[in-house]
């Protein structure tokens, strides 16, 4: 794909560390300075940096709340093959979450999520032998089915990591935040960073970059000709990308918004001590179509 691109249109190491509207205002462009001083003049902006996303901020959108809470994520292989066929599994216990989908016939990929305080005094997070051994007690002790205990207990050590702390946008904010100022938006977690309770944030980040590109091309394909284009003209591109842009993040809303409030109510289950509280978040769920993993037959169209 690169080298399909004019020379010097990829640029490596511009941390971004300011951004403000263009100063011309029918220019729906916006103006980069990075760490070192050096200046980027965008006519379009598309933030996909993360939960701590500077293009985020930009639009106005608040920081994303941080729930403490324990993940061991990896990879176990099962080099006969495993009996778990291509479905995503979650698995809600005792004090525990268990996400597993298939990679290919011989791997599989998992996390385990554990409540605050995921383990012992003596323990630390950062210890990933430690937190295995942890986590591979609790689903002991919680009596969860021999074959997941027995994926943790393979998982390739190389491929573990913990992560300590879950970031994410509530769904109401989601549902109404505003994603668009002028050419500029966000996708993947900088706009619905959730928690990995559902397994469905990056592959909502790969519907994100379809329909978005998608949108730019039914509404600003050809413009220029990959020629130079006049100041004019690039106006004119911008505020087709901005039509673009607004309409990607209208397609857009419903689905990501679907998803993490599913992912948010799992969560909230995982932790809930409250009857009342567990028997919302089951509504919810229900209703959501928790049980047939409905939000696993989305179909983003074609690019």
């Amino acid at each position: 794909m690169a080298k399909n691109l004019p020379a010097g249109a990829i640029r490596f190491g511009c941390h971004v560390a300011a951004i403000h509207p263009a100063a011309d205002p029918g220019n729906h462009g916006a103006v980069l300075t990075t760490h070192d001083g050096s200046i980027i003049t965008a006519n379009v902006l598309i933030g996909c940096d993360g939960s701590n996303s500077v293009v985020a901020k930009y639009l106005g959108l608040s920081v994303p709340k941080s729930t403490p809470r324990a993940f061991l994520r990896g990879f176990t292989r099962y080099p006969h093959g495993h009996p778990f066929g291509d479905h995503f599994l979650r698995l809600r216990g005792k004090g525990f979450f268990v996400g597993r989908s298939p990679v290919t016939d011989s791997l599989v990929s998992f996390f385990v999520a554990c409540p605050n305080p995921p383990c012992a005094d003596d323990v630390t997070r950062d210890d990933v032998g430690a937190m295995k051994q942890l986590v591979l007690r609790t689903l002991q002790d919680s009596e969860c089915p021999a074959e997941i205990v027995e994926m943790v207990r393979r998982s390739d050590p190389e491929s573990l990591n913990v992560v300590a702390s879950v970031r994410y946008r509530p769904p109401w904010q989601v549902a109404l935040a505003s994603f668009q100022r002028g050419a500029a938006t966000v996708a993947g977690d900088a706009m619905h960073a959730m928690g990995s309770y559902i397994g469905q944030g990056g592959s909502a980040a790969l519907e994100d970059a379809l329909v978005l590109a998608r949108a730019l091309s039914s509404r600003a394909a050809g413009a220029g000709g990959g020629r130079v284009l006049s100041e004019e003209e690039e106006v004119e591109v911008a505020g087709c990308a901005a039509a673009a842009i607004g309409a990607y993040v209208r397609e857009r809303r419903l689905r990501v918004a679907r998803l993490s409030l599913e992912s948010f109510t799992v969560g909230t289950l995982l932790r809930a001590r409250s009857v009342v509280v567990k028997i919302v978040c089951l509504a919810i769920l229900g209703l959501l179509g928790n049980q047939a993993l409905a939000h696993t037959s989305y179909d983003c169209g074609r690019l």
